[in-house]
């Protein structure tokens, strides 16, 4: 940042209404007097701060508690205005869109799902998108002009512009200009990211991993992905393809994912989930066609996971995604990453399941909203400038 100096006046004043507005969002209803204490400033400083911000709307004078009020005139209260604006996370899956809303401060109003085709154009597909959005603010008698800011998860290589490099799992998603288009739509900005990624970020915001700043979240499946966090940050690699280890089968030419749980010979469409748990289903039953595929399949995923283990010798694995719900996929990880890592790391299932990837997605749309109202620090989902 430099050294401040007399000829920084607006760089002050914004640091110093950060620092404010920081304590008030964590601190509940303080006085003058807290947030002088909390922030280091000078009372007057702080005076001055939090009436520019009862201003913008940020920051309101709380009500006085009732038994003060009966003591005599209480000291004035305030507090951060949460509800100034809304942030919406939203996952973009193969068979269904999942969105969810929350004030300033993240906490969830509201949800909503819709259904889709898996084999849904990227118009049609974007079209659900609005809708469940549309929905959703409906019933949370939420203006649409009040979003700040928009955070999606989406399957595919996502560039820092929110375009899909490459995106196999969906049609016609190589090469859309997602953050565009949907920045026409919502009119604020928009945040895309894969959505690995964006689980990651949601297991180390409120899942598995509140306590661990190096980790990996893998996306279960028949073609799995994986992110990561380092140092509390999250790696997305130079062109947005850290943690494609679905593509790891490619070095051995080994069987395809599509074929790893036949037990007919005909490849499995690796978004055919019903097919894929009927195939676990009757390995429980104790079908030999079916235990053998379940191996091969638990087999080519500890593979995968041990390759980014060794690489990036995480504290912790969060399994998530649909495998992560199928009996017999953490114990047979743990134990194999036991055999071929040289620390193994710890191994624990997703605790937000199927909301992993919009609760990521929603943390993406609280971070660019934190770093304009704060701008101190880089928050963990921040892109390189």
């Amino acid at each position: 940042m430099g050294q401040l100096t007399g000829g920084d006046p607006s760089l002050l004043r914004r640091i110093n209404s950060a620092v404010v507005l920081r304590a008030l969002r964590t601190a509940g209803s303080p006085t003058l007097t807290d947030l002088t204490r909390l922030t280091g400033l000078s009372r007057p400083t702080v005076e001055g701060v939090v009436e520019g911000l009862i201003g913008t709307g940020l920051v309101v004078e709380a009500d006085a508690e009732e038994g003060a009020r009966r003591q005599g005139r209480p000291a004035r209260r305030f507090r951060f205005r949460a509800e100034a604006g809304h942030l919406l996370g939203i996952e973009i899956g193969s068979h269904r869109v999942a969105v969810l809303l929350s004030g300033l401060d993240g906490r969830i109003i509201g949800a909503g799902t819709k259904e889709v085709a898996e084999t849904a154009s990227a118009d049609e597909r974007l079209e659900r998108v609005r809708a469940a959005v549309a929905d959703l603010l409906r019933r949370a008698g939420v203006p649409r002009d009040s979003l700040r800011a928009v955070g999606v998860g989406s399957p595919g290589i996502v560039e820092a512009d929110g375009t899909v490099r490459l995106g196999t799992a969906l049609p016609g998603w190589t090469g859309l200009p997602l953050g565009d288009r949907l920045r026409r739509s919502f009119r604020c900005p928009v945040q895309v990211e894969n959505d690995a990624n964006a689980a990651a970020v949601a297991e180390h915001w409120k899942g598995a991993a509140r306590d661990t700043g190096d980790m990996v979240f893998v996306m279960a499946g028949l073609s799995p992905g994986a992110g990561s966090l380092i140092g509390g940050r999250l790696h997305r690699g130079f062109g947005g393809a850290a943690g494609e280890i679905g593509a790891l089968h490619l070095l051995g030419r080994e069987a395809t994912p599509e074929r790893l749980l036949s037990t007919t010979g005909e490849p499995l469409h690796p978004l055919d989930e019903p097919a894929v748990a009927e195939v676990f289903a009757k390995a429980k039953r104790g079908d030999e066609r079916a235990v053998a595929a379940v191996e091969r399949f638990l087999q080519r995923l500890v593979h995968d996971v041990a390759a980014l283990v060794l690489a990036m010798d995480p504290e912790l694995v969060v399994v998530g995604g649909w495998a992560a719900g199928l009996d017999g996929v953490l114990e047979p990880l743990r134990r194999e990453l036991e055999r071929y890592c040289l620390r193994p790391p710890r191994v624990a299932l997703s605790l937000l399941g199927e909301a992993a990837v919009a609760t990521g997605a929603l943390r993406l749309a609280l971070d660019h909203v934190e770093e304009e109202l704060f701008a101190v620090e880089k928050t963990v989902t921040a892109r390189g400038r």
